[in-house]
């Protein structure tokens, strides 16, 4: 049975667990941004019953356009999210790029994100898992739109070898690449991911996405199709998905990154609602 503890939350994720929320902004932009959705989701996941992790990036190094907004950065960003951290009193995820930021990571964030387009490097997969594994907190790794969900026994395998165990580390579907501009989520994937005896989560907001091909900067940025999200995190859930990857923004419009794929938070209890639901049928 594939089941992971964030013991400094009480909270377990996996086979027989409640669904994990992990949810929040794309990208830090301000502190009071950050507080507000945190807020109004830490509300919505506690009448729910669901456990809750607040997720935004401080550095979204991964950009279509070296224009594109990237975050305050990593002092800047921990610092933002060691304050939401302490004022909401709720568990953190964030997602790192380079070897030498996985301490510092650590010492703040919960959940250690590896980002897809990353989940093969070595070095940096297994400078993630020891610092994670030392601090107490899990090891989130999104499978890149490159791998068949088989393939991701490499990942676990080189985790497990780093930190001596296969407990910490959480797998992540979020599409796989499917011809120019599109991604498509293989629903069998979930249970191919599953046998590697570790939780699978979906990011039903970044599988929603269109690779460069966003029509208001010709392709300087990624499109997206927001009203798919519900549909992708729906059917994963009844897949077999352990938790939930979702962002959110009161002004999606003008959300600084994906805005095309992020929710509108008032959309929040309505579909956690009916993922509950379909978890607990599952």
């Amino acid at each position: 049975m594939a089941v992971c503890s964030l013991k400094n939350w009480d909270i377990k994720i996996g086979d027989g667990q409640p669904l994990v929320v992990i949810a929040g902004l794309n990208v830090l932009e301000n502190l009071e941004l950050a507080l507000e959705v945190g807020a109004h989701l830490k509300k919505v996941t506690a009448e729910l019953g669901l456990p809750y992790v607040f997720k935004a990036s401080f550095d979204k190094a991964n950009r279509s356009s070296i224009k594109s907004y990237r975050g305050p950065g990593l002092e800047k960003g921990l610092a933002m999210l060691a304050e939401v951290k302490k004022q909401l009193n709720v568990p953190i995820a964030a997602d790192l790029h380079e070897i030498d930021q996985a301490e510092a990571v650590a010492a703040v964030v919960d959940v250690v994100q590896i980002p897809a387009f990353l989940c093969r490097q070595t070095d940096l997969v297994v400078a993630a898992a020891r610092a994670t594994h030392k601090a107490g907190g899990l090891l989130h790794v999104k499978k890149g739109q490159f791998l068949a969900p088989w393939d991701c026994k490499n990942i676990v395998d080189k985790v497990a070898e780093a930190t001596g165990s296969r407990t910490g580390t959480v797998l992540c579907e979020r599409g796989t690449s499917f011809g120019y501009n599109n991604l498509v989520v293989d629903m069998l994937g979930f249970a191919e991911m599953k046998k590697l005896g570790v939780p699978v989560t979906i990011d039903a907001t970044h599988a929603v996405q269109l690779p460069g091909a966003d029509p208001r900067t010709q392709g300087a940025s990624t499109g997206g199709r927001r009203d798919g999200v519900a549909t992708i995190a729906r059917s994963a859930v009844a897949a077999g998905a352990d938790g939930i990857f979702l962002e959110f923004h009161p002004r999606p419009d003008e959300a600084l990154c994906d805005p095309l794929c992020c929710l509108d938070i008032k959309e929040a209890k309505g579909l956690l609602t009916s993922l509950k639901a379909i978890r607990a049928a599952v």
